[in-house]
């Protein structure tokens, strides 16, 4: 089962990565868990604005915030549980491409680490 939960992640972490704006932290191959961030230089949106756009979508795409010394980044985390299949990444996958054009079409971020209901280590 475990084997079979980090095969979606690796699979659903790589499609995410070809949608373009994503660059993966973690690529879900040890654990079932990955994290992604923005690529540099998307300034018109942030993850935040994705996880809130997403969970429009009943999906819960949360953002962590780093330490200290890393306050530059925020990054999205997907966990595979038990029970999420490749039909629900494929799911996911195509619920986030539809949010992509609003979301590039904004003029400015929107929501921000105090308003988009990051977590917090």
């Amino acid at each position: 089962m475990q084997q079979y939960a980090r095969d979606v992640s690796t699979s659903l972490s790589a499609q995410i990565a070809e949608l373009g704006p994503f660059q993966l932290l973690t690529k879900g191959d040890e654990l079932p868990v990955f994290a992604f961030k923005l690529r540099d230089g998307i300034s018109n949106y942030n993850v935040f604005d994705v996880s809130n756009a997403i969970r429009e979508n009943g999906w819960l795409l949360p953002v962590y915030t780093f330490p200290k010394n890393r306050q530059d980044l925020a990054a999205l985390r997907v966990v595979v549980k038990r029970g999420f299949s490749y039909d629900m990444a494929d799911q996911l996958l195509y619920d986030l491409k539809r949010q992509l054009p609003r979301l590039e079409k904004q003029p400015a971020p929107v929501l921000d680490q105090a308003t988009g209901g990051g977590f917090h280590h």
